[in-house]
């Protein structure tokens, strides 16, 4: 798929980290971009820098995600690429015990809901949702004869693969989207709508930008090579490549700088 000005994108988690590198990159080849997010004071000044547009979107809720893909599709038309960058995570210890009282507790089951349900099943919503628009489109014409109606780029981590302590629900809602990937893939198959998912390493990202200078320096120490944390514009170049290589589909590809993650 060519990138240019007939393509409408939407990015979820649009506002910050990933989300708001790739969808720099998407508009600076002039597509027409919507942001997904919850952060509105970030989501609309980076739609006011990129010339794009800031959708209010919670993609646990399914009115809300029917909301941002309504108002998308009507100032920008029916999108042809979706990158899913929504997402969150916590550590909690399946079951511990208190060093200090000996009381023993669990991971919280409410919390551990919590993360399936924005990691992974807000992922899928918004898969269905759009695929569903997608198939409304007439495919696109190019050298290959391929019939292309549009293009999904999800996250996952390299937790879906080397998870660490504390990290089951975290690892457990990446996993899912790894391993959904090639069903969908297959699923849309037959309409043109190709299906790749990035699982990142650590990124340099808000997430992490609040950590101590020692706690990152020892992150990008950790990376085989480069010796360094993962940036943000290298995510949104992979997604790129997803979107515009015709060839690209069903796959789960780690950009990670070669690390395996230890137990903690």
């Amino acid at each position: 798929m060519q990138l240019d000005a007939t393509i409408a994108a939407v990015v979820t988690g649009g506002a910050s980290g990933l989300g708001a590198a790739t969808a720099r990159r998407l508009a600076s080849h002039g597509v027409k971009v919507a942001l997904f997010d919850l952060n509105e004071a970030a989501g609309e000044a980076l739609a006011r820098e990129i010339g794009g547009l800031f959708c209010a979107v919670d993609v646990t809720n399914e009115a809300s995600v029917d909301a941002g893909f309504a108002k998308a599709r009507a100032a920008h038309g029916q999108e042809r690429v979706l990158v899913n960058c929504a997402g969150t995570g916590n550590a909690v210890k399946t079951a511990s015990r208190d060093k200090t009282t000996g009381e023993i507790k669990h991971f919280p089951l409410a919390n551990f809901d919590r993360i399936i349900q924005i990691n992974l099943v807000g992922t899928f919503r918004c898969i269905a949702k759009s695929a569903a628009g997608m198939l409304t489109l007439e495919p696109l014409v190019d050298e290959h004869g391929s019939g292309e109606r549009g293009a999904i780029v999800n996250t996952a981590s390299v937790a879906a693969v080397d998870g660490q302590m504390g990290q089951a629900s975290y690892s457990a809602s990446k996993a899912g989207v790894a391993g959904m990937t090639l069903p969908i893939a297959r699923d849309l198959m037959g309409e043109g709508i190709r299906v790749n998912t990035i699982l990142p390493g650590i990124f340099d990202t808000p997430l992490l930008q609040g950590a101590p200078d020692n706690v990152k320096a020892a992150l990008a120490a950790s990376v085989p090579f480069p010796k360094r944390l993962g940036n943000p514009a290298e995510y949104a170049h992979l997604a790129e490549t997803m979107i515009t290589n015709g060839y690209f589909n069903g796959e789960c590809v780690r950009l990670d700088g070669a690390i395996r993650m230890a137990p903690r």
